[in-house]
Parts: structure tokens; C-alpha cells; sequence
């Protein structure tokens, strides 16, 4: 008998600490504009990169007991060719044509310098997350150059510990409102457009 309610014990603490850890979470955003741009190109030709400056490709951790085990990862790979995508479509509405590269036309680096997520350190369980996204914007045409840094952030609170789905369209949410004002930065048409 004691034998039993033993082994019972063992396996309720398991399934305990099993609960209080959570596993690693790849990520794959869907950054999106959200704002309407008007046009002041006239077809003219522009260069757009789009590049990845970020130190590690990991955001932070979901937090919980362990949270060494529950790193949030998005790689260059994934996000990269969506921003570009994004990025070329902003430079289409916005009144230019994105080319890979024609010479002496105006040239648009977007970087992707900070792409964090971060939960409280403290506690089993995962109440809330600070999410944040920051792009750099480096425009140059002929003489003229202009720099600018462009961020978003959210604070979420969450019931219980948030899913990979969840966190995708968290972290969507965030990098879809730093590129939007980015885009919404009126200097950056006026350069490539002179």
C-alpha cells in the first residue's frame, strides 16, 4: 500500500515540474504593412535591402521555472524574405519601382536591429510578456543621406503560459507597427524621390 501511494506521489510531482517547464518555440511572423502611403515617386528605380542586425537570432525566454529551456527563436532565414517582400511593396506604394540594383538609383537599407521578447524571471508560471521590435532605415541619393530608427512594443498579459501561435502573432503584431512607421516616416519618400 505505502509502496503505491509513493509511486502516486512520484508521478504527481513529475507531472508538476513537467507543467512548470516549457519547451524552446521557433517562430515564423507574418510582418505585414498596415498603413496606407501616398504615392510622391514617379516609377523611379530604388534599391531595397533588407538586412538582419541583430546579435542572436533568440528573443528571450518564455520565463517559467526552467527558462534556460524555453528559448523564442525567429532566424534570419525565415524573416528575412518576408520584410523584403514587405519592404518592396511599401516602396511600390509609396510611388518607386524596387530593383535589386541599377546604378546610381536611390538606395533604401531597412535592418532589423532588435527583436526581443521578455517574461518575468521569477514565478513557475507565465503571466505576461514585453515584446519589442526596432528597425534602422538608411536612405541614400546622390549627396543626400538620412538615417532613422523606427520601434514598437507591447506588454501582454496572459492567463496561462502563451502557445507558439500565440507568440507568432504577438511578435507579427509588433514587427507589422515598427515597419509600418518606418514606412510612415514622410523623409524617407522625399529623399528617394529627389
Amino acid at each position: 500500500m505505502l509502496q503505491r501511494l509513493l509511486f502516486g506521489l512520484i508521478a504527481v510531482t513529475s507531472l508538476t515540474l513537467v507543467g512548470c517547464a516549457h519547451s524552446p518555440q521557433q517562430l515564423s511572423p507574418q510582418p505585414k504593412l498596415t498603413a496606407q502611403l501616398a504615392p510622391v515617386g514617379h516609377g523611379q528605380p530604388v534599391v531595397v535591402r533588407v538586412v538582419d542586425g541583430r546579435a542572436s537570432q533568440t528573443l528571450g525566454t518564455r520565463g517559467g521555472l526552467y527558462p534556460e529551456t524555453s528559448a523564442i527563436t525567429v532566424t534570419g532565414n525565415d524573416i528575412l524574405p518576408k520584410l523584403q517582400a514587405q519592404a518592396e511593396a511599401a516602396v511600390r506604394l509609396l510611388g518607386f519601382t524596387p530593383t535589386p540594383n541599377a546604378y546610381n538609383a536611390p538606395q533604401l537599407t531597412v535592418t532589423l536591429a532588435e527583436l526581443k521578447y521578455q517574461s518575468p524571471k521569477e514565478g513557475m508560471y507565465v503571466t505576461e510578456a514585453t515584446i519589442g521590435a526596432t528597425f534602422k532605415a538608411d536612405v541614400s541619393n546622390a549627396n543626400r543621406r538620412y538615417s532613422g530608427r523606427y520601434g514598437a512594443s507591447l506588454d501582454q498579459r496572459f492567463g496561462m503560459a502563451p502557445n507558439q501561435e500565440t507568440n507568432t502573432k504577438l511578435v507579427s503584431d509588433v514587427l507589422s507597427d515598427a515597419l509600418t512607421r518606418l514606412f510612415k516616416d514622410q523623409a524617407i519618400g522625399q529623399i528617394l524621390g529627389e
